[in-house]
């Protein structure tokens, strides 16, 4: 590896360890954040104390002796991810009377965290509101609005996209080495920088060979996605008919979102909730049944469905259901008719697994939250944090510092180890943004795109910051 490391110097307390707190205590322990985990529920600590090397206190977030157990008055980060709206909020307000300078807490409710609520972020003493469900549904709604209606991430301005596409058995792109792909599509300035195969992802490199149902990452310069989308197959197709199976948080939030702009089915099983959705969503047409079941999808238009998306509470259902859905659309539908499939999977450890079976994409809310934070903890260094969903993988936009590991070789010349866990997909230099190859020699200043799977970004940060 290169020199020696870094290690981040502030100290976070987090409350509450339920998903979205183990999934960033994970990360920012291996970031080398020293962590502090306040949490009342002594099964949960007792897990956690297994695997993870954080200071784990049993107690009430709304206990100050147990504010001033944690060192609270030594915190420079709040991270408030309990299961109660208030209980975050307030721990805000704890949270600075204590002095802690950075407070985030993640709210359920909409009705908190806008420019319209009665109580505002200053109000609160919130620095960010994290909405993971607001996030999710967010997230869907605009990958239903691309019009290819595959994933494509837009970076620095939109002047550089990340893109996403499924190999078929037939693709041009299929058996052949990055190296092979590049001298016969020489014509186009694009990289391949991620691969998930099976339940893994693989950062490439020139050797590598990519294979029939792979999932790959492209990034390109917005110019080239026509002759991308022609090279993978992929087809622009107005997405005007959705479907969506549950009616929780985040399918409801869809369908509402949505709108009139596209005619919205929503299937819930819940006769009440049912009830209630109907009064809620106008534009929705909410329809009781069970939406892993083949006769009700059928009997409810699946063969008329452009985009399907299973938002239940159960990461199995949402995967098998997708599953199901491909099975029917693949055997009984028309074949000029191309369904998509999108699953709300809430273990991160699914996601790779749902986009290589059934699902075309994947969304995670914990993943999303978890950057949206990470992103404004080191909002100094990191332009911007992105997932694309499916593969273990996140998309780093940052500035590489006077005198940093990267600017002193060229990529080809990287670490072999490290190579296998980062790659830098593009670099900004003389006004205009240019696909990495091998000789590319990152200078000082330049700005650069980097793809790294979701445990690197502690390498990230060592070559190009230290």
């Amino acid at each position: 590896m290169f020199g020696k490391r870094s290690t981040p110097s502030e100290s976070i307390l987090i409350l509450g360890l339920g998903g979205i707190g183990l999934y960033l205590a994970k990360r920012l322990v291996h970031e080398g954040y020293a962590v502090t985990i306040l949490e009342s529920d002594s099964q949960l600590l007792n897990r956690a104390d297994e695997n993870l090397d954080a200071r784990l206190i049993t107690g009430s977030a709304m206990s100050i002796k147990c504010w001033e157990e944690a060192g609270a008055g030594d915190m420079d980060f709040m991270i408030a991810v309990t299961d109660n709206d208030a209980v975050n909020m307030l721990s805000a307000l704890i949270a600075n009377g204590f002095g802690i300078e950075q407070k985030i807490a993640r709210v359920r409710s909409l009705e908190y965290g806008h420019k319209d609520s009665l109580l505002q972020a200053e109000d609160l003493k919130i620095d960010l509101f994290i909405h993971p469900e607001e996030l999710a549904a967010q997230e869907i709604v605009r990958l239903i609005k691309r019009t290819s209606g595959d994933e494509i991430i837009d970076i620095a301005l939109g002047k550089m996209q990340a893109m996403a596409a499924k190999i078929d058995d037939d693709s041009q792109l299929a058996n052949k080495t990055l190296i092979e792909i590049a001298k016969a599509y020489s014509d186009i300035a694009f990289r391949v920088v991620a691969i998930a195969r099976g339940i893994t992802t693989i950062i490439p490199t020139g050797k590598t060979e990519i294979l029939p149902h792979d999932q790959i990452m492209i990034m390109a310069g917005t110019e080239e996605l026509p002759k991308l989308m022609a090279l993978t197959g992929m087809k622009k197709q107005r997405r005007l008919r959705v479907m969506i199976v549950g009616g929780g948080l985040v399918g409801s939030r869809i369908a509402e979102l949505l709108g009139k702009t596209v005619r919205v089915k929503l299937l819930e099983k819940d006769e009440k909730r049912a009830t209630e959705l109907s009064s809620m969503l106008p534009d929705t047409e909410v329809l009781l049944g069970d939406g892993s079941d083949k006769e009700v999808l059928n009997a409810a238009g699946l063969a008329d469905t452009d985009t399907f998306i299973s938002a239940t509470g159960e990461n199995e259902t949402n995967i098998m259901t997708c599953m199901l859905v491909k099975h029917i659309v693949g055997t009984e539908g028309e074949t000029q008719h191309k369904t998509k499939t999108i699953s709300l999977v809430n273990k991160e450890e699914y996601v790779v697994l749902a986009s290589t079976s059934g699902s075309d994409i994947a969304i995670n809310k914990k993943i999303l939250a978890g950057n949206d934070i990470f992103t404004f903890i080191r909002r100094s260094e990191m332009l911007s944090l992105s997932h694309m969903h499916g593969f273990d993988a996140e998309v780093v936009d940052l500035i590489a510092a006077p005198n940093s590991l990267i600017t002193k070789k060229s990529l080809a010349s990287l670490d072999s180890e490290l190579a296998e866990h980062i790659i830098v997909g593009s670099v900004f230099r003389d006004g205009k943004w240019e696909t990495a190859v091998g000789e590319t020699q990152v200078n000082a200043g330049d700005r650069a795109i980097v793809i790294c799977d979701s445990l690197s970004l502690k390498e990230v940060r060592e070559l190009f910051l230290t």
